[in-house]
């Protein structure tokens, strides 16, 4: 994201205590290029806003009910991810919000000082050429891999969002900028591009068997011998799927065939 330094920058204020979202509110208005778009006590009115609407700078609170901070910016598409200022009267999530590349957080009870010294690096960070979208991206993954923690995947649905444990998951199949998540019955768009996608996930468990398809390897009942070099993988839940003559030695090699 670029801005000139010309340009108001669109600011949103998600918090759920009033008075803090005034404090804000009142401090940015001693200044002239940082304009209050919209401001939510609920969280999830919040994401649906910044999904719709978009926003330059977020001030986002750690602790809400239901949707939190960081759930908030695990829903939201990494395409519209603002700066984020986390606010939080709590020391033990600074270092979290930072691994979620929280551009600068303020510890409640914060003073007019601290405040502008964060508008300050707000405004170097729009004047400076390129996006911290790729950073934000990279550094996620970084840490998924560093915590081995399990990715799991936010699906958004009218009034709520839940989320999915890739455990859970039994095949993945690509569906133009989405993926569908096979969970059982049920089936979960996301907007996520296979390739980024795999990289979130356990390589040991879930195997690329076709260019538009990622299977749970626990969910695989048997493999069959199809035609021209390709095979059927039949899963336990009686789905047949392709496996393509491109990713055919690696995975009857991974499968022990």
């Amino acid at each position: 994201m670029t801005l000139m330094q010309t340009q108001t920058i669109r600011t949103v204020i998600i918090d759920d205590e009033r008075l803090a979202r005034q404090r804000i509110r009142r401090m940015l208005s001693n200044t002239t290029d940082f304009e209050v778009m919209a401001e939510f006590e609920n969280s999830q009115h919040g994401l649906e806003y910044l999904e719709d609407t978009g926003a330059d700078l977020l001030f986002l609170d750690v602790q809400m009910p239901g949707l939190d901070g960081f759930a908030l910016l695990e829903a939201l598409d990494p395409a519209r991810m603002p700066v984020v200022i986390f606010v939080t009267a709590y020391d033990e999530y600074a270092l979290r919000a930072f691994e979620y590349h929280a551009f600068d957080y303020l510890l409640k009870p914060f003073d007019q000082t601290r405040f502008e010294k964060a508008l300050e690096r707000a405004r170097k960070q729009f004047s400076s050429q390129g996006s911290n979208n790729e950073k934000l991206l990279n550094l996620l993954n970084e840490i998924r891999q560093r915590n081995q923690e399990p990715a799991r995947f936010a699906i958004k649905t009218p009034g709520r969002v839940f989320f999915v444990r890739q455990e859970d998951i039994d095949w993945i199949e690509a569906a133009d900028n989405y993926v569908n998540l096979h969970v059982g019955v049920d089936t979960h768009l996301i907007r996520e591009t296979m390739n980024s996608l795999e990289g979130r996930l356990d390589s040991r468990k879930f195997l690329r068997i076709h260019r538009s398809t990622i299977v749970n390897a626990e969910r695989i009942k048997e493999l069959r011998p199809w035609f021209h070099g390709e095979y059927v993988v039949l899963l336990k839940d009686g789905t047949e799927l392709t496996l393509s003559r491109t990713y055919r030695e690696k995975i009857l090699s991974l499968l022990g065939t």
